[in-house]
């Protein structure tokens, strides 16, 4: 997937005494050519309910089935034959072990995890391919050091497989990869007005803006903050349909959701016994979804750990392992309305686990996303217009974090007005108004007035919700002023 359409609509945008006004839909694919897709398209695929998430699905969709518009008859039944071929489901593993030794070539779409073991008597690199039920394939060397990701949170791609009389091999891999150039997509970022820019962002994550009050979708773009920020901890409450964790599932493989099971030091943190790093050391962004049903073992040495690593960034447990990260940790989590649709209890914290309202620990992340302000999405709340393909999206958001200038923009801008301010406080909002600059202006241009408007008053409300929720649980934040106010400087 290339971005020399980038570079040719921009020149000919450029080039045009007069550019043509064009609907949003048109405008995307001047400027952003392959790299955009019609976001009906992957939800008639049912690529979905065979596993596939959508940055996979819709590489899947042009490369098998390209095109505009809904999914054809001939389309969806041409998709289903190659899915039926190369997409195996949890009970193809023997028929697939068969046809390997049957010695057959077989070519699969499927995720890949390329693990090391390096002891005294036994010194062994292996893939992992977990749908497929085969944990200790052989992996050529010129494919681990090609693709670097699949010693870390692996990836998706077709892979070739035969079997030897060591075992089975994966003799090839083609991933899912899309090429990123920061200052391109900054640039393209020129030839769309805020308005038009906001709807596509909404609409590459899946949504329908047409249906969506403003303040609607500032909150939805706010849950991409955790991919575009380094260390960007927040929680979202929410009711139940309002499609928390959708995007988290299909936007990136360095986006681990966690939605079930047992959550454990040795999960999140690192496992004592073998060294293996977890999930904050190995992900971009961890997001643990619906929190109140999960299961947390030993909840005081995970809180421990947690209240470390959401202050400084450094992974650590019982001092036998260290290490820094700057993973994004979130927290999905229901929350129960009145009939006003507002939160029913004066703690919004309440239903909680009373490990996680521990104020040391809710005083780490930096903000509450208001979900309960998103109305329940019906069928008509999802996109059915052009939006930039998942994968270019995530490569995107994510690449978007080693920009720092915005980071140094936003600090440079904002200053608390309290004589007796709390500084976490304005460390989250020059945090996450630096991300929804880098979500909505990411090439810098932007006026006082939309700044002030898009960046910091949501930033402030975000972390608004956490600073009530301290000043009422814990007396010792009472010192502190108890409203949030700021004001911006002038650019120097």
């Amino acid at each position: 997937m290339s971005e020399d359409t980038i570079l040719d609509a921009l020149e000919w945008f450029d080039e045009a005494e007069s550019p043509p006004v064009l609907p949003l839909a048109e405008k995307a694919r001047a400027v952003f050519g392959e790299l955009v897709i019609d976001k009906r398209r992957y939800p008639m695929s049912q690529l979905g309910k065979r596993g596939v998430p959508a940055y996979v699905g819709e590489w899947v969709l042009e490369h098998i089935v390209p095109g505009d518009g809904m999914l054809t008859q001939e389309e969806q039944a041409k998709l289903r034959e190659w899915a039926d071929k190369y997409i195996p489901l949890p009970s193809d593993q023997n028929l697939i072990k068969h046809r390997l030794l049957s010695g057959e070539i077989v070519r699969v779409l499927t995720p890949v995890q390329v693990e090391i073991t390096l002891k005294r008597h036994r010194q062994e690199r292996v893939a992992v391919l977990s749908l497929l039920g085969i944990d200790d394939a052989q992996v050529r060397d010129d494919l681990v050091e090609k693709y670097p990701a699949l010693l870390k949170q692996g990836m998706w791609g077709v892979v070739e497989l035969v079997n030897t009389e060591d075992g089975v091999l994966v003799s090839s891999f083609k991933p899912m990869q899309a090429s990123v150039n920061l200052e391109l997509f900054k640039q393209a970022r020129r030839e769309f007005n805020l308005q038009e820019w906001r709807h596509l962002m909404l609409i590459s994550m899946g949504y329908n803006p047409e249906t969506l009050t403003e303040e609607e979708g500032t909150w939805l773009l706010c849950r991409l903050l955790p991919l575009v920020m380094k260390n960007m901890h927040l929680m979202e409450l929410a009711p139940k349909g309002t499609g928390k964790s959708y995007l988290f599932e299909n936007i990136h493989n360095r986006v681990r959701l966690v939605s079930g099971g047992n959550i454990t030091p040795a999960v999140l943190f690192v496992n004592n016994a073998t060294g293996q790093w977890g999930l904050l050391a190995r992900f971009a962004v961890v997001v643990l979804d619906e929190v109140q049903r999960l299961r947390f073992e030993k909840p005081a040495e995970i809180i421990g750990g947690l209240k470390g690593y959401l202050a400084n960034g450094r992974l650590t447990r019982g001092g036998l392992h260290e290490t820094s990260s700057d993973c994004s940790f979130v927290m999905l989590a229901n929350i129960a309305l009145d009939t006003q649709q507002r939160p029913l209890h004066s703690s919004l914290l309440e239903n909680l686990p009373e490990f996680l309202r521990e104020t040391a620990f809710v005083d780490r992340m930096r903000g509450i996303l208001p979900g309960w302000r998103v109305r329940k999405l019906s069928q008509r709340d999802f996109a059915h217009s052009v939006g930039l393909k998942a994968d270019f999206f995530g490569e995107v958001l994510l690449a978007l974090r080693e920009d720092l200038s915005l980071d140094q923009y936003c600090a440079r801008r904002i200053a608390l007005e309290n004589a007796n301010a709390y500084k976490r406080n304005y460390d989250a909002l020059v945090a996450i108004a630096a991300g929804l600059m880098k979500i909505q202006f990411p090439d810098g241009v932007v006026s006082d007035e939309e700044f002030d408007r898009y960046c910091v008053r949501p930033a402030r409300e975000m972390r608004e919700y956490v600073w009530r929720e301290l000043q009422q649980l814990d007396a010792e934040y009472r010192q502190y002023d108890s409203a949030i106010q700021y004001k911006i400087l002038p650019e120097e």
